[in-house]
């Protein structure tokens, strides 16, 4: 057990923190106090961590009011005091750190057999288990303290500071493509698990590629599951909306010069960004997991948010009733999301029962399998265009009429852009409420009423982290 700690080596690096203080800035961005093995040590460092967090001098005598001496001998004390001074102060560091995840992994492998042998799990469940916590291992984010409530009021102000320096920015999370619905939910924030429900023909592919979109260009990777249509059919949407040229005739590969000159640039342009699509048509949250994690675990793919078109498409586990499996996949999308604090988007399908109604605008009780996936989503938006009501309603009438030999004139206009309302339903930390779009049906579209175009991307982001540029497209498959 030697190998996998050094009680020397910790009291080496808390000895330099106090002879260097202004080191900790470095240490801290490689080794918090649960990687010290002495717990004792851990005690000192998190004392140390607080007082540089508090702006308060690091050294013997502050260290000592805010040290318990039934946690910490003051034997030990002395004994970091009189440590002999190091030079490289973080190549000890790292051998904290190399210690610390040595006996992450034992303690693992005690896990694995304890997983694998004792529990009575199916082995897909096992495999899952194992795979989240060796995760948490390599991005090293398990955390298993309970904070109290200094630590959370500090944490909550840092928020309210880091907001204020933002200038308060409307956009806080990674944009939906649409400025007045930023406004309306701060965007797609960190954990959040986003729910996008409409019925057939309504759009609701076409918004949630808008938002990919806007946000591959704006240098975000964006991972799409796509369970109901090829990897290049969802291209061909991307680039009509992308160079206003129409589906249609992107389909058919009718084009002029100046179209595809456009393409050819549009192509330029989308070869230079990270996007990655899996269209195998069937998966389970375990497999989807899997998937996310081994991306996500490349700092250079910048994974910053998760698209599955659509939800019920999804498998489950196997041996459970259908309420169940989705129940099991909304929670494990919404652990996904917190897990690797990024935005979780899911496309669902909405129950027939709405049809039925005179007005068709979708509620939260029309969504199909509604219990899970209402109580996990942290917003809940419908899509919903009333003229492909009144194109159906004026369709039946004329068959009607037809049926019975009568002439039926029909009054509905069929307009290249129709107005499109964003529903939101549920957002658990803001407004509900409508926003209205413009859909442009030949360019599968969606764009702001109030607007000639979305935001310019520099006016999306500029509350948020500056914008990568050299981000490359994977397509078709983010697995071999």
């Amino acid at each position: 057990m030697d190998s996998v700690y050094s009680i020397n080596i910790e009291r080496a690096v808390l000895s330099s923190v106090l002879f260097n203080p202004e080191e900790i800035e470095d240490i801290l961005g490689i080794i918090s106090a649960k990687d010290f093995y002495l717990p004792a040590h851990q005690k000192i460092f998190a004392v140390m961590e607080q007082l540089h967090h508090d702006d308060m001098p690091i050294d013997e005598e502050f260290i000592r009011k805010r040290v318990n001496s039934k946690d910490v001998d003051d034997s030990i004390l002395i004994e970091i005091l009189s440590a002999n001074p190091i030079t490289n102060t973080l190549a000890y560091v790292r051998e904290i750190k190399d210690g610390s995840i040595k006996r992450e992994l034992a303690s693992l492998a005690t896990k694995i057999k304890k997983v694998a042998i004792e529990d009575d799990v199916p082995a897909a469940q096992a495999v899952d288990t194992i795979q989240n916590e060796l995760y948490k291992i390599t991005t090293d984010s398990a955390s298993s303290e309970l904070k109290d409530i200094h630590v959370i009021s500090n944490d909550t102000l840092d928020y309210i500071k880091k907001m204020k320096e933002m200038g308060n920015k409307h956009l806080i999370g990674e944009t939906t493509g649409f400025y007045n619905l930023d406004k309306k939910t701060t965007g797609f924030n960190g954990g959040d698990l986003v729910i996008i429900a409409a019925r057939p023909a309504m759009g609701k592919t076409a918004l949630v590629l808008n938002t990919a979109l806007r946000n591959v260009e704006a240098g975000r990777g964006v991972i799409v599951f796509s369970l109901e249509m090829p990897a290049e059919q969802l291209m061909l949407r991307m680039l009509a909306a992308k160079t206003s040229i129409p589906l249609q005739n992107l389909r058919k590969g009718d084009l002029d010069d100046q179209q595809w000159s456009t393409l050819t640039g549009a192509f330029n342009d989308l070869s230079q960004k990270k996007l990655f699509v899996d269209d195998g048509g069937s998966i389970n949250i375990n497999q989807l997991r899997a998937r996310v994690r081994k991306l996500a675990q490349k700092e250079e793919n910048k994974i910053s948010m998760i698209i599955i078109d659509y939800l019920q498409l999804m498998q489950g586990t196997g041996g459970k009733d259908r309420h169940l499996e989705v129940s099991e996949i909304s929670r494990g999308l919404k652990m996904l999301a917190r897990e690797l604090k990024i935005p979780v988007i899911a496309l669902s399908q909405l129950n027939r029962g709405l049809e039925n109604r005179p007005d068709k605008r979708p509620m939260l009780s029309d969504l199909r399998e509604s219990g899970a996936i209402e109580q996990d989503a942290d917003i809940i938006m419908f899509v919903y265009r009333d003229d492909v009501y009144k194109e159906r309603d004026e369709a039946r009438k004329e068959k009607e009429a037809k049926d019975k030999g009568e002439e039926y004139k029909s009054t509905f206009l069929n307009k290249p852009i129709e107005e499109a309302e964003i529903i939101i339903g549920k957002q658990r930390n803001g407004p509900i409420g409508t926003v209205k779009l413009d859909f442009h049906k030949q360019l599968t579209k969606f764009v702001d009423k109030e607007h000639t175009g979305s935001a310019p991307i520099e006016t999306i982001y500029e509350s948020v982290a500056d914008v990568q540029k050299e981000t490359m497209i994977d397509m078709p498959d983010i697995l071999n």
